[in-house]
């Protein structure tokens, strides 16, 4: 009759349509700006924090990389000098030993001259002593002949005495001539015993001084391999040297990169950590404030509902007197009293049961309410957790791609490197290679060359001495005083 079931519906709505317009009013639409405004700022901020952070890595790799590449410079150009100072020294060395090998032969001219005057001296001292010798001999035999031919003539009476004379002169004419022919052959004999052994003594000089060109050759050679393996073994630990710092340089540039990586990626976290947390702290603010919101919400809604029931309850009045009215026209009068008091217990009875159906409605339409507020908090921050669960594996996966993209950069970057010094290290090995082929070449055709030279003086000086009529001039011997 007065329409309870339909009202009841219209409550329901109108407490939905009353909840969703407390939600939306000016000042909320206005105080969700300034907090989208603050969130902007916050992201803003924290993306400006992420950028700089991002420009002093790279800054920091930069600065390292050009550090490294002034201690590599300085460390080549240390390398370089050192090289520079191992030629330079060598070559004074080698200097020094030309200056010394050619004072010990300009030493050994002037020594081998003075010998060879003091030995021709010596052979011409004992043969003037020889030749006094044998004239002494030949006076003292010729007297003793002269004395024998006289003591002969003496003796021989029967021969005259100018014939006597005669013999004796043609007798010491024959001696005479005798003592001069031994006398030129003795003097022969010495000419031809000075010039062979001042021949062989020649040939004895020339086979020292071979013998001196080659011991000098070979200290020079020696010297010159001795110098060259110095320098392979400073090239080897130059090399050693250079990997190793290189070694130390990419590990430390490595280093340095995973430091910055793992510093980003720790504050990547942080800043989702924290954009997390700030997320749950709107949501959890957000809630608080419907909380807090409900029961002024409800209140009102409460205030509607309870004067939606006073006008009902007016329309029911009205109604009531307009039925009155027309039963007080329609009933006998003797019997008002009686509809009176029906109609007056109707209406009581109709209005408790309207009071009790909308009391219901208030009661029914708090708890929808606060159900309806329950299940919507728990489902945006069951929403809010899956987003953030899947933003947080997002930057997991993310991070854990760039760890693994560095890890292999760097694994190409040792490999590359390890290429490198194996490549430089068999190029150096060949360059010693062919440098000591090269020497052991040099000292073969110098040592080859040095005796075809002195075989052919040798060779020549032997022919020249056949041409004189000197032979086999090796095979003769000369005392320790007279040779050095």
């Amino acid at each position: 009759m007065f329409g309870l079931k339909s009202s009841g519906g219209s409550y329901e709505k109108m407490a939905s349509d009353y909840y969703l317009d407390l939600e939306n009013p000016f000042l909320a639409q206005v105080t969700k700006q300034i907090h989208e405004h603050e969130q902007e700022s916050e992201l803003r901020e924290q993306m400006s924090g992420y950028k700089r952070m991002r420009r002093q890595h790279q800054k920091q790799l930069i600065a390292l990389e050009n550090k490294l590449k002034a201690e590599m410079d300085e460390h080549r150009l240390k390398l370089q000098k050192e090289v520079e100072t191992q030629a330079n020294n060598a070559y004074i060395e080698l200097e020094k030993l030309a200056k010394r090998h050619a004072g010990h032969s300009e030493k050994e001219i002037k020594t081998t001259v003075t010998d060879e005057k003091k030995f021709q001296q010596q052979i011409v001292a004992q043969q003037k002593k020889e030749l006094t010798t044998f004239l002494d001999n030949q006076k003292r035999h010729y007297k003793l002949c002269k004395e024998k031919i006289k003591e002969e003539m003496s003796e021989d009476h029967s021969t005259p005495k100018k014939e006597k004379q005669e013999r004796l002169s043609k007798h010491k004419e024959n001696l005479q001539h005798s003592q001069a022919e031994e006398e030129a052959h003795l003097l022969g004999q010495q000419r031809v015993f000075y010039e062979r052994n001042c021949r062989a003594f020649k040939r004895r000089v020339t086979v020292k001084r071979h013998d001196s060109e080659q011991e000098q050759i070979r200290e020079e050679l020696n010297k010159k391999k001795a110098q060259k393996e110095m320098e392979h073994a400073m090239l080897i630990r130059h090399d050693e040297s250079t990997q190793e710092l290189e070694q130390r340089q990419l590990r430390t540039l490595q280093k340095l990169r995973m430091d910055l990586i793992r510093l980003q990626h720790q504050t990547e976290l942080e800043n989702q950590i924290e954009y997390n947390n700030r997320r749950e702290r709107e949501l959890h603010r957000k809630h608080v404030l419907e909380l807090r919101q409900q029961p002024k919400n409800l209140k009102a809604l409460e205030l509607q509902i309870k004067k939606q029931f006073q006008d009902t309850c007016k329309v029911q009045t009205k109604q009531y007197k307009a039925l009155r009215h027309h039963q007080m026209e329609v009933t006998p009068k003797s019997e008002h009293k009686t509809v009176l008091k029906a109609l007056k217990d109707e209406q009581t009875r109709k209005l408790a049961i309207l009071a009790e159906q909308y009391e219901q409605s208030i009661n029914e339409m708090m708890a929808s309410q606060a159900l309806r507020l329950d299940e919507a908090q728990e489902a945006e921050c069951q929403a809010l957790r899956q987003q953030l669960q899947q933003e947080m594996e997002l930057l997991n996966a993310y991070q854990s791609k760039i760890k693994m993209q560095t890890e292999a950069q760097h694994e190409r970057e040792q490999h590359k490197h390890e290429q490198k010094v194996s490549l430089r290290r068999a190029h150096l090995e060949q360059k010693i290679e062919e440098e000591l082929v090269s020497l052991q070449k040099e000292r073969t055709d110098r040592i080859k060359h040095l005796l075809e030279r002195q075989e052919r003086e040798t060779d020549s000086f032997d022919m020249e001495s056949m041409r004189l009529g000197f032979c086999n001039l090796g095979a003769l011997d000369f005392p320790k005083d007279e040779y050095r």
